[in-house]
């Protein structure tokens, strides 16, 4: 029997996709009536890629979105996370792979609304157990990373929307997740504000982190590497992107 080391452990992980989906549906049945979200969804997303999942209202890819996030199933085929086969784990396990490795930001950023930048991105890190002096400092850096340094104790009725999703981002980033999903992550805030935005997360996949957005506006899905197109529950394109590099001011 071959028994491998640790490193040729990580160093075969590290070649795995991030995301693997393989002949994956999600049908929805109400009576007699069955409404196909998806239909045969298949491929991979790489570690460090910036991938675009875009469409039309109704075309499957928030369903999809929810699946990636390991916060809903597909009803055939299969997705691995990291490895992992996301169909053999319990209620339990999903919510601590959702804790450890999904950095979720939302188009309504789902922010506390009586609670400081600083403590809305702390929260990750209590269910995480980081004690909380380590979960200070790391908020800490995290907005410093997003251009919040001066905005620690402001509440989100005092940030605007773009800041908001600053805060939001920095959430995502507290646990150090292997991936950053990002559903509609400019959907709320305007033009200028959303090419900051996508700056912000440019930055984050040159630093390494894989980052996977939803979105139906083409203007945002050009900023990424790869663009996934779906329409119909079914994968219409699937194409790497020049994507144009913002230009700092």
């Amino acid at each position: 029997m071959v028994v491998e080391t640790l490193f040729e452990l990580e160093i075969n992980n590290h070649f795995l996709p991030m995301i693997k989906v393989s002949h994956l549906s999600k049908i929805y049945t109400n009576a007699d009536i069955k409404t196909v979200a998806l239909d045969d969804i298949t491929f991979d997303i790489k570690r460090g890629e910036f991938v675009a999942i875009m469409g039309p209202s109704g075309s499957g890819k928030s369903t999809l979105m929810h699946i990636l996030g390991a916060l809903d199933t597909p009803t055939v085929g299969e997705y691995w996370l990291d490895g992992e086969k996301i169909a053999d784990l319990n209620e339990d396990q999903l919510a601590d792979i959702r804790n450890r490795k999904i950095g979720f930001v939302f188009q309504a950023y789902n922010l506390l609304p009586r609670t400081t930048a600083i403590k809305n991105v702390m929260v990750p890190m209590m269910y995480g157990n980081i004690n909380k002096e380590e979960s200070f400092n790391k908020a800490e850096k995290y907005l410093a990373m997003v251009g919040l340094s001066d905005r620690l104790y402001h509440a989100p009725n005092q940030l605007s929307g773009g800041q908001q999703q600053r805060v939001a981002i920095a959430r995502a980033l507290s646990m150090n997740p292997s991936i950053i999903l990002a559903d509609e992550p400019t959907g709320n805030i305007a033009s200028s504000q959303a090419a900051e935005i996508m700056h912000i997360f440019e930055d984050l996949n040159e630093q390494g982190h894989t980052i996977i957005l939803i979105t139906h506006e083409m203007e945002i899905a050009e900023y990424t590497k790869r663009i996934i197109h779906i329409r119909d529950g079914r994968i219409k394109e699937d194409k790497q992107n020049g994507h144009r590099k913002l230009v700092k001011k």
